[in-house]
């Protein structure tokens, strides 16, 4: 038996939630096309024949700019101290910069074996892979790159197998009927901050967190959530609601059919919204809002 934890590094939008949500076969992250999509540290477990993988999501690895994001790298940081092997998750389609070198070369420079996954293989040109290889390999960047795609399960077994033979002898680490080590409650606050990114712009997303503030089963089986969603602008809180609430009802609506999927059961849902001002550099609320 083979089992250990693989922690799942990468620049922001890189394609880490993706990939481990396909590994797994359950949704264990959010995804969405903006950065800092993955706030906290997510576990997903595999388990195969003769073999289980653990995969820790980290958020994307992204310029400091506040408190939230100052605290989100160190979660990466330190979940790349605490595995037995490092996934390094890079957006291929994108190319390969002297950063993207610098750091796959900070990553692989410890005494924790590392690898690449070159993602996004089903919308770039082939030759780019090899090129791209050649130049990390020239670079100095001494680990193995495997070419995959999440979206299209390109190469996915493959890299399932090659992760299971350099996963170290041991006994399963996490209970068979267990894909998370999140709860419920977090995962309905990461199923409306998901809707949330799906469909308001850029400039209101980052400075969302959603607060569960009710959750709670019924005899009848029917969840009933009530959640706060906080913004830092008045403004943002005028665009979250929309003309005549129309705004607020249409992403409630989205996310309430999303968390009944998750949890296979009728969900009634209560949502406001609130302004916290500069929340993201204000530690207690950060933390309030950071950890659920």
């Amino acid at each position: 038996m083979k089992s250990g934890f693989i922690g799942v590094i990468g620049k922001a939008n890189a394609g880490k939630s993706t990939l481990v949500n396909v590994l797994v076969g359950e949704k264990v992250s959010i995804v969405s096309p903006k950065p800092q999509t993955t706030r906290n540290s997510i576990m997903g477990v595999l388990n195969g024949e003769g073999y289980q993988l653990v995969f820790v999501d980290t958020p994307g690895i992204y310029k400091s700019g506040n408190y939230l994001t100052d605290l989100m790298l160190k979660t990466a940081e330190d979940a790349a101290k605490d595995v037995d092997f490092i996934l390094y998750v890079h957006d291929g389609h994108g190319g390969v910069s002297d950063g993207d070198i610098e750091l796959m070369k900070k990553y692989s420079s410890g005494h924790i074996p590392m690898a690449i996954a070159y993602t996004k293989i089903d919308i770039m040109p082939k030759e780019n892979i090899a090129e791209d290889a050649r130049k990390l390999y020239e670079a100095g960047v001494d680990c193995d790159i495997l070419p995959v795609s999440a979206r299209k399960f390109k190469n996915i077994g493959k890299l399932e197998k090659y992760l299971a033979e350099r996963m170290p002898e041991g006994e399963k680490v996490i209970g068979d009927d267990i894909v998370s080590d999140k709860s419920e409650k977090f995962m309905i606050a990461e199923i409306m901050r998901e809707k949330i990114l799906l469909k308001f712009d850029e400039e209101v997303p980052h400075g969302v967190a959603v607060v569960i503030n009710k959750f709670e089963r019924q005899a009848n089986g029917t969840y009933e959530v009530n959640l706060d969603i906080v913004c830092e602008k008045a403004n943002h809180k005028a665009m979250l609601i929309g003309k005549q609430g129309r705004a607020i009802k249409e992403v409630s609506s989205f996310a309430r059919e999303s968390m009944e999927k998750f949890l296979g059961a009728k969900v009634f849902l209560t949502t406001y919204v609130r302004v916290e001002e500069n929340w993201r550099n204000r530690p207690g609320l950060v933390k309030d809002i950071f950890i659920v």
